[in-house]
């Protein structure tokens, strides 16, 4: 049987840990972020930090990316994550939300909630509590081992995250409070949120810690921490030190003296802290969120690097060692050192030698569905990938506009055959104009869902086509759909490259090259030349790159590489470049400030 574990109780002014007085000093990371060969070696570069503690959320949609199927294996196994941390002295904070924004797609809530009747995101509506409940219902026998009382090392579970931010039904987080502690949680919860009057107004819970999510001014949150809770423990939750990039918007960085200047007047006012990011690791696949402006739509990178002290490849950068400094002036000598460096491959360059145009390899990649008009991925069973649709226009038209109500996220449209051009959902009311011959034409729409919204109130981001497509003022039906959610690539018929030193064909293509090496180990690959698509190495997706940047290289970890053949697939929607480059420094792209919110 296992011993009972120090747990967290509280004070009027602090923590107790194991009846004697405790202060955590935590480093977010999380594991669905980072591939599970490096977990130990990310976890140990943080102790190295001086922590004591790390926190991760769970992210709902990587365990059950199905209605009813779940998945605790691998990459998502949780309780590896958090046994390894427990295994290293470590404490841990669990975050199992639903709701976890985290720049993650969705908040970490699944897709397929959005192909549910009278749906409703994080309020007391019953399609969405029977979900979460039958969610939870799995998920939290999962970790009740883990829990100090049990043996294991989670002194802490949030409830939610950031609710403050999005509503104010106090009976939704107790609906949510209520079903941890009826399933079997007995550590300490706590709510999390913005450290405004507004925020904690909306999510604070009574009876509950409360604690502040914040990068700066740490007086004046501090301040606002105490009006909603005269006692107990002073506690930012997430310190923002860094910050993530959109595409097309310039990398983002903070001077590593003055984000540790925060850290030390934190520390001194005898608050708790936990670093957001300690590490930040990499959105992989397409599973990057997105944010909205109300008028833009802002899709996340594939880095998310987040500036930590551990960067995404594990590097220790300058930021690690003062928040060390930092750290050892208030909690004393840190006793560990981080493992060495990460080994690097040595930079070459990687020509394809074959090629799968998309729109002839469709057959193969997935079997159609045929509906009347266009609907949203999630109506088709998919949350991720692209999704493409085909119809018959009737002829002869002349001078007539294309349009597409209710796009998400960016469709390229042929005419057949031909591309036409790109509508976009940042551009509403965007036309293409076509001629349709006597004899008709065949209409392709390629969709990609360039992520789903993770924060704010339009997190109800369906994704392919919502409304229909139009020739001027009138709909068009009768359409074959076939979703790509593309998690194989085994049937693809590669050809061999019609140009492999020369200019290939344009539109949108797969492209696979093969790179023989003597040992794994960490790289960058690069698309210098290249438009914009999505990478897998191995079969496994690396994430998305586009030729705006800001980010250039993505990483490739060392546990994805083989000892001899391995294969590079890249699918690239407009223009293939020359080559892949693999590098062995990473290019987040040129950096400014980062646009740290002070409340």
């Amino acid at each position: 049987m296992h011993q009972p574990a120090p747990r967290l109780t509280l004070t009027d002014t602090g923590f107790l840990r194991d009846g004697r007085p405790h202060r955590i000093v935590s480093a977010a990371v999380h594991y669905f972020r980072v591939h599970p060969d490096l977990w130990q070696d990310r976890l140990l570069r943080l102790r190295a930090m001086g922590v004591n503690t790390v926190e991760t959320y769970v992210a709902w949609n990587v365990h059950e990316p199905v209605r009813g199927r779940y998945d605790f294996s691998g990459g998502q196994d949780v309780v590896a994550f958090v046994r390894t941390a427990g295994d290293l002295g470590l404490d841990v904070i669990v975050r199992p939300g639903p709701y976890i924004c985290a720049e993650w797609e969705f908040g970490g809530l699944p897709g397929w909630l959005l192909a549910e009747p009278g749906m409703r995101l994080r309020r007391v509506n019953t399609p969405y509590l029977a979900a979460v409940d039958a969610w939870f219902d799995v998920l939290v026998p999962v970790l009740l081992p883990l829990l100090a009382g049990n043996g294991g090392p989670v002194v802490a579970m949030g409830v939610e995250n950031e609710y403050g931010s999005y509503g104010n039904e106090t009976a939704y987080l107790e609906h949510l409070r209520a079903g941890l502690v009826r399933r079997g949680v007995d550590c300490l919860l706590f709510t999390a949120d913005g450290a405004a009057d507004g925020f904690q107004l909306g999510g604070r819970l009574p009876g509950l810690l409360t604690t502040g999510t914040f990068g700066s001014r740490p007086k004046s949150a501090l301040d606002c921490l105490r009006r909603h809770q005269p006692t107990g423990p002073l506690v930012c939750m997430e310190f923002w030190h860094g910050w993530f990039d959109h595409w097309g918007e310039p990398h983002h960085t903070r001077d590593a003296r003055e984000a540790a200047a925060v850290l030390d007047e934190l520390l001194a006012a005898g608050a708790s802290v936990n670093i957001y990011m300690g590490h930040g690791g990499t959105n992989f696949g397409w599973y990057n969120g997105a944010n909205h402006t109300g008028q833009v739509y802002q899709p996340t990178v594939t880095s998310y690097d987040y500036d930590a002290p551990v960067g995404e490849a594990g590097e220790l950068t300058e930021k690690f060692h003062r928040f060390r400094e930092v750290i050892e002036k208030h909690t004393g000598p840190v006793a560990h050192t981080p493992p060495p460096p990460p080994a690097r491959l040595t930079p070459r360059s990687i020509v394809p030698d074959a090629r799968a145009a998309l729109l002839p390899a469709l057959d193969a990649l997935a079997e159609p569905a045929y509906r009347s008009e266009p609907e949203p991925m999630e109506s088709l069973g998919q949350s991720l990938g692209l999704i493409h649709y085909r119809t018959r226009l009737r002829g002869p038209l002349e001078h007539v506009e294309l349009r597409v109500d209710g796009l998400a996220d960016r469709a390229q449209v042929f005419l057949d055959g031909v591309e036409l051009g790109v509508l976009d959902r940042n551009r509403p009311g965007q036309a293409l104009p076509l001629t349709v011959p006597a004899h008709g034409a065949e209409l392709n729409l390629l969709v990609e869902n360039l992520g789903r919204i993770n924060y704010g109130p339009l997190l109800a981001d369906r994704k392919g086509i919502t409304g229909g497509v139009r020739l001027d003022s009138q709909y068009q039906f009768g359409w074959e759909i076939r979703p790509l959610p593309l998690t194989d690539l085994s049937a693809l018929p590669f050809e061999e490259d019609p140009a492999p030193s020369g200019i290939r064909p344009t539109g949108p293509a797969f492209h696979r090259a093969v790179l023989d090496l003597d040992a794994p180990a960490d790289g960058f690959l690069a698309l210098p030349g290249w438009g914009r698509g999505t990478l897998w190495l191995n079969g496994f997706a690396l994430g998305r790159y586009r030729e705006e940047g800001p980010q250039r290289t993505l990483y490739a970890p060392a546990p994805l590489w083989r000892a001899g053949r391995n294969e590079i697939v890249v699918l690239e929607l407009h223009r293939p470049g020359p080559a892949v480059e693999l590098r062995d420094t990473p290019d987040l792209g040129p950096a400014e400030p980062a646009p740290i919110p002070a409340w």
